[in-house]
C-alpha cells in the first residue's frame, strides 16, 4: 500500500484495503490475547499474599484473557470458504398477506440492526414495498469482516406470532417469511457467462418514492436464461450502476450454485431451503400471549424478544455454529 502509484487503481486498491481489513481482524485479536498473556506471567511472580491490589490486578487481566480466548475458539467457528465475506441477504415475505410484508419489514430492521451493532454497512440493493404495509421482498448487501460466516445462520423460514396490528378485532395471526443468505465474492469467478444467455430488463424503481426514487428507467433486471436465476438492483445512482451491482450478485448466486453441486457442505445449505409456510420454520417469533424466540434446530431460546427484534442476535448465532460444528 506504500508503493508510488497504489491509489491509482481504485478497483485494485478497494480489494487489498478490504483484505488488510480482513487479516487484521484475525490477527489482531491474537496478538492482544499473548500480550495479556506475558503480563500475567510476568506479574504472577511478583505475587504476594497481603497484596490485595496485585491480586485484583491479576484476576482483572485473566477475566480478560479468558474473554478474549472465548472469543477466538468461537472465530474457528467461522472457517468455512466465504465465511470472512461479506453477505448478500434477502427476504420474502410469506403466507399471510400484509402481516406476513410487515413481518418482512420487521426481518429487515433486525438485520440492519445487527450490521450496525457488529461495525457493518448494510445497503439496500432491491426492494418492493408491500400493497398496504411492510415489503414483499429486498435485498441487502451487508458488507464487514465475516458477514457471511455470521449470517448464515439465518438461512430459512422466519414465523412471527403476535398479535395483529391490521386486526379490527385485535385477533392473534401467524406470518411467514424466509431468508436467504449467499456470499458476495471478490475474486475472479471460474463461471463463464454468454451474452446470449443473459435477458436484461429495465425498469422503473418501485421504491418507497422521495427524492431517492428515480424517474427514468434505470433500475435492472438480469435473468440467466439457463438457471432461472435472477439478480435485479435499483437502488445505484444510474442504470449501469445498477447493471454492475445486479452481475455481481448473480456471479455469486451462479457460483454458489455451482458449488452447491461440487461440495456438499454447500449441497446441504441449498437444501436448507423450504416452502414459506407453517412447520417449516428454523425459528418461531412469539410476542402473544408470551414473550419467546425459539430456534427449531438448536432449541436455544429467550423470552427477551425485544432485544432479537433489535438485532441483538449473537447467541442465537453462536448457537447455531456450534450445532453445526457438531453435526
Amino acid at each position: 500500500m506504500s508503493v508510488e502509484g497504489f491509489w491509482n487503481n481504485t478497483e485494485r486498491s478497494t480489494k487489498i484495503v478490504r483484505e488488510l481489513k480482513d487479516l487484521k481482524a484475525t490477527v489482531e485479536p491474537w496478538e492482544l490475547a499473548y500480550k495479556k498473556y506475558q503480563e500475567l506471567t510476568e506479574l504472577i511472580p511478583l505475587l504476594k499474599e497481603d497484596d490485595q491490589d496485585l491480586v485484583l490486578d491479576l484476576t482483572r487481566n485473566a477475566d480478560g484473557l479468558l474473554s478474549i480466548i472465548d472469543k477466538l475458539e468461537f472465530q474457528v467457528l467461522l472457517g468455512g470458504p466465504f465465511d470472512k465475506n461479506s453477505t448478500i441477504l434477502s427476504i420474502n415475505s410469506g403466507a399471510g398477506g400484509t402481516e406476513s410484508c410487515d413481518w418482512a419489514g420487521m426481518l429487515l430492521r433486525m438485520y440492519t440492526r445487527f450490521a450496525e451493532r457488529r461495525g457493518f454497512s448494510a445497503k439496500t440493493i432491491d426492494i418492493l414495498p408491500g400493497e398496504e404495509a411492510g415489503i414483499k421482498n429486498v435485498t441487502i448487501l451487508i458488507e464487514g469482516p465475516y458477514a457471511f460466516g455470521y449470517l448464515k445462520a439465518e438461512r430459512g423460514v422466519h414465523r412471527l406470532v403476535r398479535i395483529s396490528p391490521f386486526d379490527a378485532n385485535s385477533r392473534r395471526h401467524t406470518s411467514f417469511a424466509s431468508v436467504d443468505v449467499i456470499p458476495e465474492i471478490e475474486e475472479d469467478l471460474d463461471i463463464k457467462i454468454e451474452e446470449k444467455d443473459l435477458r436484461i430488463d429495465v425498469y422503473r424503481s418501485k421504491g418507497a418514492g422521495g427524492q431517492s426514487v428515480n424517474t427514468t428507467d434505470s433500475a435492472v433486471r438480469i435473468t440467466h436464461l439457463p438457471t432461472g436465476i435472477v439478480a435485479q438492483c435499483q437502488n445505484e445512482r444510474s442504470q449501469f450502476q445498477n447493471k454492475q451491482t445486479a452481475m455481481k450478485i448473480l456471479k455469486s448466486r451462479l457460483y454458489e450454485a455451482q458449488q452447491a453441486k461440487k461440495q456438499e457442505e454447500l449441497k446441504q445449505q441449498d437444501s436448507d431451503k423450504k416452502r414459506i409456510e407453517w412447520g417449516s420454520q428454523i425459528r418461531s417469533y412469539v410476542l402473544h400471549p408470551y414473550n419467546l424466540v425459539k430456534d427449531h434446530r438448536t432449541d436455544f431460546e429467550t423470552g427477551d424478544t425485544q432485544k432479537i427484534l433489535d438485532g441483538g442476535l449473537d447467541e442465537f448465532i453462536e448457537a447455531y455454529l456450534k450445532f453445526s460444528a457438531e453435526k
